[in-house]
C-alpha cells in the first residue's frame, strides 16, 4: 500500500498550499489595509480576501468537465502552475488592482486543488484506508496554516513587516508541488479505464497496490462505469458443490448457481437463501418499506450493512479468487492487455488492433467451464481456443490472483436467462458483489493452495450478502457483437461515453447529490472559513492582547501567535481523525464531534455577553475558538469532501463533484464577504450564535440523511445508493 500512500501525500500538498494561503492572507490583510489605506473601506478589504474564492468558484464550474476530458493529473499540474504564478504577481503588486488579479489567479489554483485532490485520492486509494488517506488534505492544509502563521508572527515582530514577502513565499512550496505533480503523480486508474487505456491503468494499479495481480480491481473499475442499474440484494450460501449437495432433496441442486471469475480453481457454487435478506429492506434500526420514516432509508440500508458484516473487513475465503470456475479443465487467467491476444488462438479475431486505447479490447481471458451445458451454445464460439490455452498453462504452478476488490468484498458473475419479448430465452452474465455475512450462521474451514488448483481440507460453507445487477461489462449489444463470458471486453462506446446531465436524474445519483450538496452548504454556514480568514482580527477583538501583554507582545503579534498555537493543536486532532476515519467511520465522527462544536460556540457566546473581566473573557474566547477548530478538523472539516468523492459513479463523478464544489465556494464567498459586516453589526456573540444554530441543523441532517461508507469499494457504495433509492421510490409509490 506504500505506493498509494506516497501518491496521496504528494497530491495533498495542493491543500497545504491552500492552508498556507488562507493563513497568510489572514495575517497580511492587516498590513495591506495600512499601505493602501483601506481602513475606511471594508468592502475592498473583504474583496481582497474573497477574490480567491471568486476565482475558485469560476474554475469549479468547469473543473469537473475538464478533469473528465483531460484527466485528473493534468488539472493538478495546472493548479500548481497557477499557485506559482499568482504568488509572484502578489509579490510584485504595485496597487490594489494588480493584487486583486493575483488573488484571482490564486483562487483558480485553489479551486482546482480543493475540488480534485479528494477525488484523485479516492480514485487511487485502497478502500480499507481510503478515509485515512482522504483526511490527509485536511492535515496538510492545517500544517500549511501553522507554518504560515509562524512566518507571519515572526515577521510581525519586525519594524516594517512586508506583506508582499508574506504572500510571495508561497512560490517556493508551489514549485515543489509542481515537480511532484509532473514527475511523480500517476493518472487516476479509474479515469484511464473510462478512456479505454487498459494497459496504463493496469500499470498504475500495480504500482499503487505493490503487486502484479490486479485483475479483480481492474474488473471492478470497468464495472463501475455504469450509472444506476437494476440491482437486487440477495443472500447466498457459498461453498464447494459437494458441500451444498442435499442428499434428502436432490431436486434442490437445480437452485445452485455456478459462479464465474477470471481465475482457475475448484468448483464453487452458491445457493440463494430463502426469506428476508441479511442486508435488505428491514434491519434492526428501521424499515426501508416505511417511506414516512424521518431517517433516510439509505442510512438504514448502509447501517444494516455494517451491522451484519464483519468489522475487520475479512474476506469470504482465504483464496476466494480461485473458487469461481467450475469443472476439471480450467482456463488460465490471461493478462488484461493486448499481449493476451497472441495467446488466444487463431479462431478469435479482435477489433482491438495494436492499441490498448480501443474500447473493444479484451480485459480478462475467455473463461468457461467443462460443463458445456451450463452456458448456452452461442457462448461457445471460441471454446476450442480457450481450452488450448488452458491446457498449455493450466498446471504451471503460477500463483492465482484474487477477485478481492477491497473491504472484504469480492467480485463474481453468474449466468442468467430470461424470456424475451418475442418469447425466446435470452441470457447474459450478471455481476455480483459478495461479502461474507458476519452473522452466527456462517461457518468456515480452511483452503490449502495446491499447484493446479485449490482443494478444501475442511468443510467450508459461508453465508454471503450479495448485490446482483446487470454488469457494464456484458450487455445485450456486446452479446450480439461477440458472444463470450463476463469481464472480457471493455464496454462499448455507449457505455464508456462521457457524463450526461440526464445521468444526474438517475435515483441513486440524485440521492447522492442531495447528501453531497447538503453537507457542503452546512459545512460552510457553520462559519469555519470565515473564522479562519479573520482569526487574528477575531482574537484581537476578543482581547487576547491581555493574555500576552506580560511578554511585551502587541495585540497584533499576540493574535498571530495564538493562531499559530491553535493550528498546531489541530494537527494531533486531525491525526486522531485519520486513525478513526476507517474504524469508527465518517457518520460516527460527525455525530460525535458536531455537538462539541455547538457547545464551544455557545460558551463563546456566553463569554462575550457576560463581563467576567478582560482576562477571563479573553481566555474563554480563545479556548472556545481553539476547541471549535480542533473538533471541526476531526469531523466536519474533511468528511464532506471525503463523502463527495465516494458516493458518485465514475462516469459522472467529475461533474457531480464540480456541482458540490461550486456549492462550497458560493457559500464560502457569502460567509467570508459578510463576516466583517456581521462582526460590526451583531458582534462576536451574534456571529457565533448563528453558527451554533447552523451546527445543530447540520447534526440533524447527518443523523437523518448521511450514510456510513467506511471500508466499502466506491463501486459498491454507488450500487447501494442506486438500489436503496429505487427501492425507496417503489415503496413510496406503492
Amino acid at each position: 500500500m506504500s505506493g498509494a500512500v506516497l501518491v496521496a501525500v504528494a497530491a495533498a500538498i495542493g491543500n497545504l498550499l491552500q492552508g498556507w494561503d488562507n493563513a497568510t492572507i489572514a495575517g497580511s490583510i492587516l498590513y495591506i489595509k495600512r499601505e493602501f489605506q483601506l481602513q475606511s473601506e471594508p468592502t475592498v478589504e473583504g474583496l481582497i480576501v474573497a477574490m480567491s474564492l471568486i476565482g475558485a468558484t469560476v474554475v469549479t464550474t468547469c473543473s469537473g468537465a475538464l478533469s473528465d476530458l483531460l484527466g485528473r493529473r493534468p488539472m493538478l499540474i495546472i493548479s500548481s502552475m497557477l499557485y506559482f504564478v499568482s504568488s509572484l504577481v502578489m509579490l510584485w503588486s504595485p496597487n490594489v488592482y494588480i493584487l486583486l488579479f493575483a488573488r484571482l489567479l490564486d483562487g483558480l489554483g485553489i479551486g482546482l486543488a480543493v475540488t480534485l485532490v479528494p477525488l484523485y485520492i479516492s480514485e487511487t486509494a485502497p478502500s480499507e484506508i481510503r478515509g485515512l488517506l482522504n483526511t490527509l488534505p485536511q492535515f496538510t492544509g492545517s500544517a500549511g496554516m501553522f507554518f504560515s502563521y509562524c512566518m507571519v508572527f515572526g515577521m510581525s515582530l519586525m519594524k516594517a513587516p512586508s506583506w508582499r514577502i508574506m504572500l510571495g513565499v508561497l512560490s517556493i512550496p508551489s514549485l515543489i508541488y509542481f515537480a511532484l505533480t509532473l514527475l511523480f503523480l500517476p493518472e487516476s486508474p479509474r479515469w484511464l479505464v473510462s478512456k479505454g487505456r487498459m494497459l496504463e491503468a493496469k500499470k498504475v494499479l500495480q504500482r499503487l497496490r505493490g503487486r502484479e495481480d490486479v485483475s479483480g480491481e481492474m474488473a471492478l473499475l470497468v464495472e463501475g462505469l455504469g450509472v444506476g442499474g437494476d440491482t437486487a440484494i440477495e443472500d447466498y450460501i457459498i461453498g464447494p458443490a459437494n458441500e451444498l449437495a442435499d442428499e434428502e432433496d436432490p431436486s434442490r441442486e437445480k437452485d445452485q448457481i455456478k459462479l464465474y471469475g477470471p481465475e482457475q480453481g475448484q468448483s464453487w457454487v452458491a445457493r440463494p437463501v430463502a426469506g428476508p435478506n441479511s442486508v435488505g429492506l428491514v434491519s434492526r434500526k428501521g424499515s426501508m418499506a416505511n417511506p414516512s420514516s424521518l431517517v433516510d432509508p439509505l442510512v438504514t440500508l448502509f447501517g444494516s450493512v455494517h451491522e451484519k458484516l464483519p468489522e475487520t473487513g475479512s474476506t469470504l475465503f482465504p483464496h476466494f479468487g480461485s473458487m469461481f470456475s467450475v469443472g476439471g479443465n480450467q482456463p488460465r487467467n490471461e493478462d488484461w492487455d493486448e499481449e493476451s491476444l497472441a495467446r488466444e488462438g487463431d479462431d478469435y479475431v479482435s477489433d482491438a488492433g495494436d492499441s490498448d486505447d480501443n474500447l473493444q479490447s479484451p480485459l480478462i481471458s475467455r473463461q468457461t467451464t467443462s460443463l458445456d451445458k451450463d452456458i448456452p451454445p452461442h457462448a461457445h464460439s471460441n471454446l476450442a481456443s480457450m481450452r488450448q490455452g488452458s491446457l498449455l498453462h493450466g498446471n504451471s504452478g503460477e500463483p492465482t490472483g484474487s477477485t478481492g476488490i477491497g473491504g472484504g468484498w469480492q467480485l463474481a458473475w453468474k449466468w442468467s436467462e430470461r424470456e424475451g419479448p418475442d418469447g425466446k430465452k435470452e441470457g447474459g452474465f450478471k455481476r455480483i458483489y459478495l461479502h461474507q455475512d458476519g452473522g452466527s450462521g456462517s461457518r468456515r474451514g480452511s483452503v490449502v493452495s495446491l499447484p493446479g488448483g485449490d482443494l478444501p481440507t475442511d468443510s467450508e460453507v459461508v453465508q454471503a450478502a450479495a448485490l446482483v445487477s446487470q454488469p457494464a461489462l456484458y450487455n445485450e449489444d456486446l452479446m450480439r457483437q461477440r458472444p463470450v463470458g463476463p469481464a472480457m471486453i471493455h464496454p462499448s462506446e455507449t457505455i464508456a461515453k462521457g457524463p450526461s446531465w440526464s445521468d444526474l436524474f438517475e435515483p441513486g445519483v440524485k440521492h447522492a447529490l442531495i447528501v453531497g450538496v447538503g453537507m457542503q452548504i452546512l459545512q460552510q454556514f457553520s462559519g469555519i472559513n470565515g473564522v479562519l480568514y479573520y482569526t487574528p482580527q477575531i482574537l484581537e477583538q476578543a482581547g487576547v492582547g491581555y493574555l500576552l501583554s506580560s511578554l511585551g507582545l502587541g495585540s497584533t503579534s499576540s493574535s498571530f501567535l495564538i493562531s499559530a498555537v491553535t493550528t498546531l493543536l489541530m494537527l494531533p486532532c486531525i491525526a486522531i481523525a485519520m486513525r478513526l476515519m476507517d474504524i469508527s467511520g465518517r457518520r460516527t465522527l460527525l455525530l460525535s464531534t458536531i455537538p462539541v462544536l455547538i457547545a464551544a460556540l455557545l460558551i463563546l457566546v456566553l463569554g462575550s455577553l457576560v463581563d467576567l473581566g478582560s482576562t477571563a473573557n479573553a481566555s474563554i474566547s480563545t479556548i472556545s475558538v481553539i476547541v471549535y477548530f480542533c473538533f471541526f478538523v476531526m469531523g466536519f472539516g474533511p468528511i464532506p469532501n471525503i463523502l463527495c468523492a465516494e458516493i458518485f459513479p465514475t462516469r459522472v463523478r467529475g461533474l457531480c463533484i464540480a456541482i458540490c464544489a461550486l456549492t462550497f465556494w458560493i457559500c464560502d464567498i457569502i460567509v467570508t464577504y459578510t463576516l466583517p459586516v456581521m462582526l460590526n453589526s451583531v458582534g462576536l456573540a451574534g456571529v457565533f450564535g448563528i453558527y451554533a444554530v447552523v451546527c445543530f441543523i447540520a447534526w440533524v441532517f447527518v443523523f437523518l440523511k448521511v450514510p456510513e461508507t467506511k471500508g466499502m469499494p466506491l463501486e459498491v457504495i454507488i450500487e447501494f445508493f442506486s438500489v436503496g433509492a429505487k427501492q425507496f421510490d417503489d415503496a413510496k409509490h406503492n
